[in-house]
């Protein structure tokens, strides 16, 4: 993540930034009484300190045979990149040139993996192809947008520079992708990291992997238990530099593959009627367009879900930009001694490495079913991510007037020149906090979440399908709301503001 003073064009660029900022915090303060903010739970604080001594004090006594579902989160996350990345890289050369392409990924990386993962579970069952479906076209899709996105920047002078009669294969193999290499592969580092948190999140669907333990643990009181396993989960975050290595790619993909399973039987005629006809309103098949309309009548009431899915995202993506305004100076250089700053790093990371749907099923255990954990959550993920790249940001910068306080430093010597780039990364995020807003209705919260999962618990897939559908073209235009909202002069390259 790069910028400088100066990117942003206009009279009046800072002021620009800040009206855009406080007219969406306006809007959320004008709409926040509509929210169900209620904390129901008798003691959350009691529940919150029983939770912190498990943290604290992990039982990893406890643990039955944990190494199965450590060794299956990382199988189904190496081989959800891998094969996301396979499918993604030939979608990517044909991104700018084909609108399909664009609409196509676009969908795809529009629905969540947990919802991908209940759609294939219905055909697949618990098994391996349910979990590597369910990361893959997903990744598929972003991949196909980033990947495009870094090619697009690659040099013109080495492709310019070779003769005329070269192919165009050629020309990428030779001028274009070795300078885009690195890049390409820093990216994959980091979407392999995302494919550990959601490989843990399937364990919600009841596939074996940490997750599944996870949600175990803390619904039924063992917290100690929980603990142990967040410790593990974060350590092979920690860890992901070594045992995650290039080096090591080979046989941890050849390994992997003795790990992943079930593998189901799968049956061609119950797959093609799941497709062509489960799917699909009955009244849509027969062309009974009157018939339609009942269907469509009998639909759950959508507009306060989808009005509870927009306000959770706004109120998401206003607090993550509160919290990331208040966290960064904790991990960077500028304040404090340098153990202070180590000890906010590693904060953060502890907080992003965390999935919304884990802490908000743990806000939901202390607070009750509402809104509030679901907004607690989504503000605390993506406020520490964007916090912590705010702050390697500020360390790269050199100090114009060191000898100023740390307001001042924070106030009129850092913040105006790392604000335009802390914009843009919550813009980036918008779609990504829209994704998890709707995901989080799983855990009861009227979001369209919610009713997509209640459609598929009573088989009413056809229901569960335009649910998702819906869900999608949010995402959609969100994204495009957030892509005219963001400052487009800040160049951003960071990978993990997608």
């Amino acid at each position: 993540m790069s910028a400088a003073p100066g990117l942003l064009r206009g009279r009046s660029p800072g002021l620009t930034l800040a009206r855009r900022s406080l007219a969406l915090i306006l809007l959320c303060l004008l709409l926040l009484p509509f929210a169900d903010l209620r904390i129901i739970t008798v003691d959350p604080w009691g529940e919150l300190w029983r939770m912190a001594l498990g943290f604290a004090w992990p039982d990893f006594m406890a643990l039955e045979s944990p190494l199965r579902a450590i060794v299956l989160t990382v199988s189904v996350a190496l081989w959800g990149t891998f094969i996301g990345a396979i499918l993604g890289f030939p979608l990517a050369l044909l991104f700018h040139h084909s609108r399909l392409v664009r609409g196509f990924c676009a969908f795809v990386r529009a629905i969540h993996e947990l919802f991908w993962a209940l759609l294939f579970l219905q055909v697949f069952g618990l098994s391996a192809v349910t979990a590597l479906a369910a990361l893959a076209i997903p990744y598929a899709g972003i991949f196909a947008k980033v990947y495009a996105e870094i090619l697009e920047l690659t040099p013109r002078a080495p492709n310019d520079a070779l003769p005329s009669g070269v192919d165009r294969l050629s020309r990428f193999l030779y001028a274009e992708l070795p300078l885009v290499w690195e890049r390409l592969a820093s990216y994959t580092r980091y979407r392999f990291e995302c494919a550990m948190r959601a490989s843990v999140l399937l364990g919600f669907v009841g596939l074996p992997t940490l997750g599944f333990y996870l949600e175990s643990a803390f619904r039924e009181g063992r917290f100690g238990e929980a603990g142990a396993l967040l410790w593990i989960f974060y350590a092979l975050v920690a860890t992901l530099q070594w045992w995650g290595h290039r080096r090591l790619l080979l046989p941890l993909l050849v390994g992997a593959l003795f790990f992943l399973g079930p593998w189901p039987d799968v049956d061609g005629e119950l797959l093609w009627r799941f497709v062509s006809h489960d799917l699909w309103p009955a009244p849509l098949l027969e062309g009974n367009l009157p018939g339609l309309g009942a269907w469509l009548a009998g639909l759950p009431d959508l507009l306060p879900a989808i009005g509870n899915t927009l306000l959770l995202a706004l109120m998401g993506t206003v607090g993550s930009l509160l919290l990331a305004l208040l966290l960064w100076p904790l991990a960077s250089r500028h304040f404090g001694r340098p153990w202070l700053g180590f000890g906010g790093r590693m904060l953060l990371v502890v907080v992003r490495s965390t999935p919304e749907l884990m802490l908000a099923f743990i806000f939901l255990l202390m607070l009750g079913p509402s809104m509030l954990p679901a907004w607690l959550a989504l503000a605390l993920h993506n406020g520490a991510l964007i916090a912590f790249l705010v702050a390697r940001h500020a360390d790269g910068l050199t100090l114009g007037m060191p000898n100023l306080p740390a307001s001042g430093r924070y106030a009129y010597e850092l913040l105006p020149r790392l604000y335009p780039n802390l914009l843009a990364l919550i813009c980036y995020r918008a779609e990504v906090i829209m994704r998890e807003t709707a995901l989080l209705g799983m855990l009861g919260v009227a979001t369209l979440g919610f009713y997509i999962d209640s459609s598929f618990q009573y088989l009413m897939f056809d229901q569960a399908f335009f649910l998702l559908l819906v869900t999608a073209a949010l995402n959609i235009a969100i994204d495009a709301i957030s892509r005219r909202f963001r400052p487009r002069e800040v160049p951003l390259d960071d990978p993990c503001s997608r």
